[in-house]
Order: C-alpha cells, then sequence, then structure tokens
C-alpha cells in the first residue's frame, strides 16, 4: 500500500509544481510583456496572495533595475524578505489588524500613482483574506465575523465575494478606483471556472453583483439577521456606480492545468472526471466513491478531479474541506476487493486552520482510526476530521507550497484480485 500512497503524493506534487506562480507568470510575460511607463512614470506593484512573493520576485528580475515600489502582501506561512520590495504578511483566513495595515500601504500606493505611472497586480488565491479594508462604518472585527458567518454556512465561494465585495474598499475593482493610473494584472487562479470577479474577491474588475443581490442572498439561507448589524447598515444603503476603469486582465494559471498536469504524469491510466467538483462535501464524497465502485475492474487507473467543496460546520472540532471530504470517503467506500488510495489536498498546502494539505486514505483507515481508540463517524458529525485523520496517521502534509490553484483529489485503483484457479486434475 505505501507505494500506491507515494504515487499519489508524487501526482499532488506534480499537480502544485504545474501551479509553479513564478513559471506561470515568465510565460505569461513572455506572451505579454509589460507595459512600459510614460516619460517621468515609475511602476507601482502590488502582490496580493499566496503566490504574492514567487510572482513578485519573477517580476522583479523582469524589471531589470526600472524604477519601481513594489509591495508584497502573503500570509505568515509564506512571508520571506524579498529584496526590492516591501513584504507584509498578514493572516489568513481570518483578517487580522496587520492585514488592516496591508491595505492601508497599498491603497496609499494606488492612490499616489498618477497616470505616467503603471500599476502591475500581481493577484493569487488568499488575497480576499490578506488585504481587508472595510468601508467606513465597519469594524475589522465585523468583517471578520460577517466572513465566519459565511464559511461556516456553507456558501460557495462566488457567493462569499459577492457579499464580501459591498462592504470593502479594494475588492470588487478597489484597485480600478483607487487610482488613477493604468493598471495590468497577471492573476493565478484558485477559483474553479476562473471567473476574475472571484479570484481574491476581484480587486481589479468589476463586482460580482449588487448589494440588493448581497441581501436577498443572506435573506434566502436565513441568515439575515445574524450577520453584524453594521453590515446590515451597510447593505441596506445604496451602493456607488458599480462601473469601474477598465484594467488588462491576464490569467497566467489555474486549477485545470494543474489536473492536466496529473494526467500527463500519470499517463493512460488518468482520467480527469470532474474539473468542477464543486458544492457540498457530503455530496462531493458520493461523487468519488460512485466512480470508484463503476471503475473498470481490471485496470490501474487513476481518477482525477479538481475543484473546492463547501462545509457546513454543526460541530466544534477541527478540520478542513480536504480531511473531511477524505474521511467521509474512506467512511462510505465499499468494499472493493482492490487495492485504493483517495487523496483530497488544497495546493497551498494548508486546508483550513490547521497544518494539513488534507488528507490521504484507503482501505485501511477506518480501522486504524478506531484501533487508536477513535469513533470515526463521531468525530465526522464533529467536523473533527483533523483529529480522525491524525489517529490513522492519514494527513497530507506538505507545508506552505506557495502557490494556490484550489483543490486536487486522486482516487488511485489497482486490479481487482482474483485467486487463480487451480490447474484442471489437481485434485489436492
Amino acid at each position: 500500500m505505501s507505494g500506491l500512497r507515494d504515487t499519489a503524493r508524487d501526482l499532488f506534487a506534480a499537480a502544485c509544481a504545474a501551479a509553479d506562480p513564478a513559471h506561470a507568470l515568465t510565460s505569461a510575460l513572455v506572451a505579454s510583456p509589460l507595459p512600459r511607463p510614460d516619460p517621468g512614470g515609475v511602476y507601482r506593484v502590488v502582490a496580493v496572495g499566496k503566490a504574492a512573493i514567487p510572482m513578485a520576485a519573477c517580476l522583479l528580475d523582469q524589471l531589470d533595475g526600472a524604477p519601481a515600489e513594489v509591495i508584497v502582501v502573503t500570509n505568515y506561512e509564506n512571508a520571506r524578505d524579498l529584496p526590492g520590495a516591501t513584504v507584509l504578511a498578514s493572516g489568513h483566513p481570518v483578517p487580522d489588524e496587520n492585514g488592516l495595515a496591508a491595505a492601508d500601504r497599498v491603497e496609499g500606493m494606488l492612490r499616489a500613482a498618477t497616470p505616467a505611472d503603471r500599476v502591475i497586480a500581481l493577484i493569487s488565491g488568499g488575497g480576499s483574506a490578506l488585504l481587508p479594508a472595510p468601508i467606513a462604518g465597519l469594524s475589522l472585527d465585523e468583517k471578520a465575523e460577517l466572513n465566519r458567518i459565511l464559511l461556516a454556512n456553507g456558501f460557495e465561494i462566488t457567493e462569499i465575494n459577492l457579499i464580501r465585495q459591498q462592504v470593502s474598499r479594494l475588492k470588487g475593482g478597489g484597485f480600478l478606483r483607487a487610482t488613477a493610473a493604468p493598471l495590468t494584472a497577471y492573476i493565478l487562479s484558485d477559483v474553479i471556472g476562473d471567473d476574475l470577479r472571484v479570484i481574491a474577491s476581484g480587486p481589479t474588475v468589476a463586482p460580482i453583483g449588487t448589494r440588493a443581490q448581497a441581501r436577498a442572498l443572506l435573506r434566502s439561507k436565513g441568515l439575515w439577521e445574524s450577520i453584524p448589524s453594521a453590515a446590515r447598515a451597510i447593505l441596506e444603503r445604496d451602493a456607488p456606480s458599480a462601473q469601474v476603469p477598465e484594467a488588462r486582465n491576464l490569467l497566467v494559471g489555474s486549477n485545470r492545468k494543474s489536473l492536466n498536469a496529473v494526467a500527463v504524469a500519470a499517463g493512460p491510466e488518468a482520467q480527469i472526471v470532474n474539473d468542477r467538483l464543486t458544492g457540498d462535501v457530503a455530496q462531493a464524497a458520493k461523487e468519488i466513491v460512485n466512480a470508484a465502485r463503476n471503475a473498470a475492474a481490471d485496470r490501474n487507473l487513476c481518477l482525477v478531479f479538481g475543484g473546492e467543496t463547501t462545509v457546513t460546520l454543526r460541530g466544534n472540532g477541527v478540520g478542513g474541506r480536504n480531511q473531511e471530504l477524505a474521511l467521509r470517503v474512506a467512511l462510505a467506500m465499499p468494499e472493493l476487493q482492490r487495492e485504493w488510495v483517495f487523496l483530497s489536498g488544497g495546493t497551498d498546502g494548508r486546508d483550513g486552520p490547521t497544518d494539513a494539505a488534507g488528507g490521504i486514505v484507503d482501505g485501511g483507515t477506518i480501522a486504524r482510526i478506531r484501533h487508536s481508540g477513535g469513533d470515526p463517524d463521531a468525530l465526522l458529525a464533529n467536523n473533527d476530521s483533523h483529529a480522525a485523520l491524525e489517529l490513522s496517521g492519514d494527513l497530507l502534509i506538505t507545508g506552505a507550497t506557495g502557490t494556490n490553484v484550489a483543490d486536487v483529489q486522486l482516487l488511485l485503483l489497482r486490479p481487482v484480485f482474483r485467486p487463480s484457479a487451480k490447474p484442471r486434475g489437481d485434485r489436492r
């Protein structure tokens, strides 16, 4: 079994490598070179997200000493010094005071830019939380509480960002509203479908929707009265025009590119089953189990999925969507009479508020949990997937990867074991 688990880990590493931010940005800059500032102008560079450091390092090489002001905002795990740039670390997934200060720095630089300057935005997943800029009347704590409610109640990322854009200065085109300079954005997508309005809450594109739509969504979920009163007051007010200046937005990497890399690495046994595995994590687990049940029994197979599921919190345990998906698959997988391994991991190396990227389970996972004194069903009911997979030794630990293109799932299957028949005439 260790061989199959090692294969799954190697294929997941291939998915992350395909989303290498520096490689993706280098290729994009070859195809679409940087615009030059007008005489007297400079580059104003904002890099934000979990891949901000490698993207900024790549761009600095391309600038080759040209005058530039560079601000990088990333999460604590990925932060490091970068010559030529000011690096600011802030909280993810829960915004913090450092993020608030970073947002003020970024907004100040954007407002200082002149039409002769060129603003370059390097955007990757995680930017929503890393760069909080609540509009007047909403505190950081209130915005964090709104975010917590959205995450805990199964909202998909597009729904979350529709609401967050309405209470933020920088989301939903905020970079464009803040600057008089032309703006070019290079974007590494962590969103399934690559909707630029959703990635990092779309700081360089028009908003997803309106405050009226945000109100209607919250009411349809029965959560309007649960959000902070200050957020309700803002959402009830008429919003400024959704019109924003145009920007040049270029997609440089995505989840689908990582799935394609897995398929190449796995060879003929690979099948990309679903590149939009979204929605409730329980339904996603059913789809994966059904795929295992219906798979050809006489072949080596690597069934590949990609997406970003959602978890509705009903307990007070610790985990993340990938760990819970892995635990659900382990619980629901039928007796296949074949060797199998399932891996679900976040390409950023972090799943929820834990040290794990996800989980890697097999036919012995549930027995190992029980042997270690755990009740897998009770742990799942308490959303305590991290504890369950820790008991079985099935946490996927990678550390921060420096990139983020959503999640990758791999189901590796080996042919059904069939005992060989005794030769004819053997009467023993």
